[in-house]
């Protein structure tokens, strides 16, 4: 069975960064929606989400973000993801055209520096 696991921390400027570790699938999509959602919540739309502990991700489990960038950028906010470029993760992201969408970094200052430059 797929596992995932999620732990956010506080950034700078109201940045929170999620650290994910293990698979991004349709059985574990509701664990990341949900965890995006909980810090939506909580009025915290600026994202850096750390990818690099994803050892497969599924278009599904893309889709989660696709899904809560909308009402990130609807609240000044947006979803960064920290990406290594010879990932499988990132050659997802590009075969699915969302590189143009989502802004990307393989380091936590790259997503600080885009949030604290707009």
């Amino acid at each position: 069975m797929p596992e995932l696991n999620i732990e956010a921390k506080q950034l700078a400027d109201g940045i929170v960064q999620i650290e994910a570790n293990g698979t991004l699938t349709g059985e574990t999509s509701e664990k990341m929606e949900g965890a995006i959602q909980a810090l939506f919540n909580r009025g915290c739309y600026k994202l850096v989400v750390n990818m690099t502990k994803i050892q497969y991700i599924s278009s599904a489990g893309a889709g989660v973000f696709i899904g809560q960038v909308g009402t990130a950028e609807d609240n000044k906010g947006h979803i960064f993801l920290m990406l290594e470029s010879d990932s499988l993760v990132f050659g997802v992201f590009d075969v699915l055209g969302l590189l143009d969408i989502f802004p990307h970094g393989p380091a936590v200052e790259d997503g600080v520096k885009f949030f604290q430059s707009r």
